[in-house]
C-alpha cells in the first residue's frame, strides 16, 4: 500500500493542527529543556522559524514559532522532524579518499584531506589551466558560507566557472525578475496571500510544495478566487475555486491571449503604463495574432473560458496577484512565461499594492541568498562581473586584488557538464547537493564521472549518489550545526543557530572553507573569521544596491525583529515587519521604469510524444513529507511513514484501460535515455495522453530530457515524451 497517496493536501491540514496525533514534535521521555534559542527552517524557502528545546546547550526537541511573521505558530512535518535527520547512520563522519580510481574509498584525516584536495587541483590547473576547475554548490548552506565559497574559489582558487543547484530551481525567476525590473526582486510580501481578492496560482501546487504558505491562503477572509492553472488536477487545484486544466506547456499561449482580452476590452491601467513602463505599446502591437480563438488549439481552452478568465484578472475592483513556482521555471521557455505574468502585472496596476504583484515563490530554504551572495551568476551582493566600477568597489570593500575578480560570467550548470564532456573541466568540487540524482538526463552524469580527475564532494551525508563516485567526500556540519543567515521568498533575513554538535570529525562548510584558504595560499580571507564577520563584510558590500542591508547590525538584530526584509539601508530604512517592493511606482532599471518583454511561444515541444513514446511524463513534488533527493527526509522514519512508500506513476483511467493496466499494476515507464518500474494508480486528476511521476525517486530522471530555458539555462524536467507498458505478474 501507498500510504496517502492521493489524500496529501488534506492530510497536510491535519498534521498542521495535530502534529502529535502523528509523532512530530516529540521530546524524549524524560528530557525536560533548561534553555530555549531559535532558528530558521533549513528545508524549503517559507523561511519558518523553529524555536529549539535546549538540555545543556543541546537541541533535544522543537516548536514553530507562534509569533513570526512567516509560519505564525505552524511548521510542517519537514520542519517538525528537522533534528531527526541529523542522528542518521549514515552521517559523514570522517574524511574518505579514494586512493586510485578504481579502489573503494577509505578513512582519512583533515590534513591529508585538504592537502590532498589542493594539490590535485593545483597540479590539474597546472596541466590543463585555470579554466579547467569549476564547483557546483547549493541553496542549503547560509549566506556567509555561499559568499565564502564564492570568494574562496573564484578570487582565492582562481576558478572562473561555478554554479549552484538553484539553477534548477529558480534561474528562470531570477532572468525574469533581472530583465522585467533591472534587479532580482520578488516584489511581494507573504501578507500577499491574504490580502488578495484574486490569486492565480501557475505551474505550483503550494498544498503541497509550500504547505505553511498554502494555509496563509486558506486564512484569507476577503472570500478570494483561487485560480489554479496547471495541467494536473492537483492538490491546490482541487482546493482552488477554478481549475484551468490547460494543455501542458500551453501557458504562455494562455497568457498572451488574456492579455490580448484585457486590451481588447479597455480593461488596462493606462494610467500606471504610461508613468511606470516602457516597451507597452511594442506589446499591444505583438499580442494583436494572439486572439482567444487561436489560443484554444494551444490551451485547450475555449474562447469564451479565456475571455471570462481574462476580465476577472483585470477587474480593477480585484486585487490580483499571480504565483508561480516550478512548473514555470523548469520549462524551456520559461523566463519569458514569468514575464508574461509580469506584463498582465503591469498592465492591470497590479504591483506594488497590498494583495497583489508578480511572485515567483522560491525552492529552497536559502536559494534567495546564493541569488545574490554566492559569487557565481552575480558577483557579490548583485554586482556584475563586466562592470568595472563594481570590481572595484568589491575589490576596495574586500581587500582583493582587483586582477583576481573575473571580468565576466562564468558557465551555468548545463556549461559546465557540456565541459566536463568536451575535456575542459578536469577537476570538479560539489558542495552539498546531489547532481548523480538531480540532474536532467540521469546517466549523462554518471557517464561523464570518468572524465574528471578529480571529484571531491562536501557533504553532511555519505551515502548520496554523488557521494559514492567521488574521490575525496569531505564530512560537513548541517542545519543545526552551524550558524548563519537564510533568505526566504518575501526577502526576509531570518538566522540559524548550532544546538548540536556535528557527529564524528564533520566540520561546517565555513570551517572547511577556513581550511583551505589557508592551505591554498594568499592572506586576501585573514577577516573571515566567523560567519558573523561574514555578514558584516555582507553588509558592507550591499550598500547602495537595490538589496541594501547596511542597516542590519547583526544577528542580534535580526532575531530582535522577527526576520528583516531587504531592502534595509543604513539611512532611515522602514522597520515595518511586512514590506513590499514598487509602491512608488519607480523600479530598478536605469530609467526607473518596468520593461515589457516577449517572445513567440515554441511552435512544438523539445520531445513531442508519438507513435512510439505516446505519452507526456510530467514531474513534481509528490508530498509535503518529501524534499528534493531525500537526502535528508528519507532519514526521518516518520516522514516515510507519511510518505508514499513506493514510486507511483499517475495516468488516466481510460489510458489505463488501453493498455489493460489495472490499479497498483506494475508498470515500465520508458523514454529514449532510460527506463524505470513504478506502480500504477489510476486517477482522473491526469489528462489522457499524460502521466506523472514524482521526482523523489532516484531513477526519475534518467528518463527526462535535456532542453534548456535560452535565457536562464533552466533545464526542463517538466515535458518529456514516454512510453507506458504493464509488466506481467510474478507467481
Amino acid at each position: 500500500m501507498i500510504p496517502f497517496k492521493q489524500h496529501d493536501g488534506p492530510l497536510t491540514s491535519e498534521l498542521l493542527r495535530e502534529p502529535g496525533r502523528f509523532g512530530l514534535g516529540q521530546v524524549p521521555a524524560g528530557a525536560v529543556p533548561d534553555a530555549v534559542t531559535t532558528s530558521i527552517c533549513g528545508f524549503c524557502s517559507t523561511g519558518c522559524r523553529l524555536r529549539l528545546h535546549l538540555k545543556n546547550g543541546e537541541a533535544i526537541g522543537l516548536t514553530p514559532e507562534a509569533r513570526y511573521p512567516v509560519n505564525l505558530g505552524m511548521a510542517c512535518p519537514k520542519g517538525w522532524e528537522a533534528l531527526a535527520v541529523l542522528d542518521a547512520p549514515d552521517r559523514a563522519t570522517v574524511p574518505l579518499l579514494r586512493d586510485h580510481p578504481n579502489g573503494e574509498l577509505r578513512e582519512s584525516n583533515w590534513d591529508e584531506a585538504i592537502q590532498t584536495m589542493v594539490n590535485r587541483f593545483k597540479e590539474i590547473q597546472a596541466r590543463h589551466g585555470k579554466e579547467s576547475l569549476a564547483f557546483i554548490s547549493t541553496g542549503q548552506i547560509p549566506c556567509e558560507e555561499m559568499a565564502f565559497l564564492g570568494a574562496l574559489a573564484k578570487f582565492g582558487m582562481g576558478m572562473k566557472h561555478g554554479d549552484g543547484n538553484t539553477r534548477q530551481c529558480m534561474a528562470t525567476a531570477v532572468v525574469a525578475y533581472k530583465q522585467s525590473f533591472g534587479f532580482d526582486a520578488p516584489p511581494y510580501t507573504y501578507a500577499d496571500f491574504e490580502e488578495s481578492d484574486v490569486l492565480v496560482f501557475v505551474g505550483g501546487n503550494p498544498a503541497i510544495a509550500h504547505p505553511i504558505l498554502w494555509q496563509r491562503v486558506l486564512s484569507n477572509r476577503r472570500s478570494p478566487e483561487i485560480v489554479v492553472i496547471d495541467p494536473r488536477r492537483t492538490e491546490t487545484a482541487h482546493s482552488g475555486t477554478r481549475h484551468i486544466a490547460l494543455k501542458p506547456k500551453g501557458d504562455l499561449w494562455l497568457l498572451y491571449a488574456l492579455a490580448h482580452c484585457i486590451i481588447e476590452e479597455g480593461r488596462v491601467d493606462q494610467a500606471y503604463l504610461d508613468a511606470n513602463t516602457n516597451g507597452y505599446q511594442e506589446f499591444k502591437a505583438f499580442l494583436t495574432e494572439y486572439t482567444p480563438e487561436k489560443a484554444e488549439v494551444h490551451t485547450g481552452l475555449t474562447p469564451d473560458a479565456i475571455r471570462t478568465l481574462a476580465r476577472l484578472v483585470s477587474d480593477p475592483t480585484k486585487r490580483v496577484s499571480w504565483w508561480w513556482t516550478m512548473g514555470v521555471n523548469q520549462s524551456y521557455e520559461g523566463t519569458r512565461t514569468a514575464q508574461a505574468m509580469i506584463n498582465l502585472a503591469l498592465m492591470t496596476g497590479n504591483i506594488g499594492k497590498p494583495g497583489t504583484g508578480a511572485n515567483s515563490i522560491t525552492g529552497q530554504c536559502n536559494a534567495m541568498g546564493s541569488r545574490l551572495f554566492s559569487n557565481t551568476t552575480n558577483l557579490l551582493g548583485g554586482h556584475d562581473f563586466g562592470n568595472p566600477i563594481h570590481r572595484a568597489k568589491i575589490s576596495g570593500l574586500l581587500g582583493i586584488e582587483e586582477n583576481r575578480i573575473q571580468k565576466e560570467v562564468g558557465w551555468a550548470y548545463d556549461q559546465i557538464i557540456d565541459g566536463i564532456e568536451r575535456g575542459d573541466i578536469k577537476g570538479l568540487w560539489v558542495i552539498a547537493t546531489n547532481p548523480n540524482h538531480s540532474w536532467i538526463n540521469q546517466d549523462r552524469f554518471r557517464k561523464l564521472r570518468d572524465k574528471l580527475d578529480f571529484l571531491v564532494v562536501q557533504d553532511m551525508y555519505s551515502s548520496t549518489e554523488t557521494a559514492q563516485i567521488c574521490d575525496l567526500l569531505l564530512p560537513a556540519a548541517g542545519w543545526g550545526e552551524k550558524e548563519g543567515v537564510f533568505i526566504n521568498s518575501e526577502r526576509r533575513i531570518g538566522t540559524i543557530r548550532q544546538v548540536r554538535k556535528p557527529p564524528g570529525v564533520a566540520l561546517s562548510d565555513f570551517r572547511i572553507f577556513r581550511l583551505l584558504a589557508n592551505a591554498w595560499g594568499g592572506d586576501q580571507f585573514s577577516e573571515w573569521t566567523t560567519p558573523e564577520a561574514v555578514f558584516h563584510l555582507l553588509t558592507q558590500v550591499t550598500e547602495g544596491q537595490p538589496c541594501d542591508i547596511s542597516g542590519i547590525t547583526g544577528y542580534e538584530m535580526i532575531d530582535a525583529a522577527g526576520g528583516i526584509q531587504w531592502p534595509y539601508p543604513a539611512n532611515g530604512a522602514d522597520v515595518a515587519r511586512e514590506r513590499r517592493l514598487f509602491a512608488d511606482g519607480r523600479f530598478f532599471t536605469p530609467d526607473g521604469r518596468a520593461k515589457f518583454l516577449y517572445d513567440a511561444p515554441a511552435e512544438s515541444l523539445p520531445e513531442a510524444t508519438d507513435g512510439k513514446y505516446p505519452f507526456l511524463l510530467l514531474t513534481g513534488r509528490g508530498s509535503s513529507s518529501q524534499w528534493h533527493t531525500q537526502t535528508r527526509t528519507a532519514k526521518s522514519a516518520i516522514l516515510r511513514k507519511l510518505s508514499p512508500s513506493e514510486l507511483y506513476l499517475d495516468i488516466h483511467p481510460s489510458d489505463a484501460a488501453q493498455y489493460g493496466i489495472t490499479e497498483q499494476d506494475m508498470v515500465e515507464v520508458m523514454s529514449r535515455r532510460g527506463s524505470l518500474v513504478a506502480r500504477a494508480w489510476l486517477t482522473p486528476t491526469m489528462q489522457r495522453g499524460q502521466v506523472f511521476l514524482p521526482m523523489h525517486d532516484p531513477e526519475v530522471n534518467r528518463l527526462t530530457h535535456a532542453s534548456f530555458d535560452p535565457h536562464s539555462r533552466q533545464p526542463s524536467y517538466k515535458a518529456s515524451a514516454v512510453a507506458i507498458r504493464k509488466l506481467k505478474k510474478s507467481h
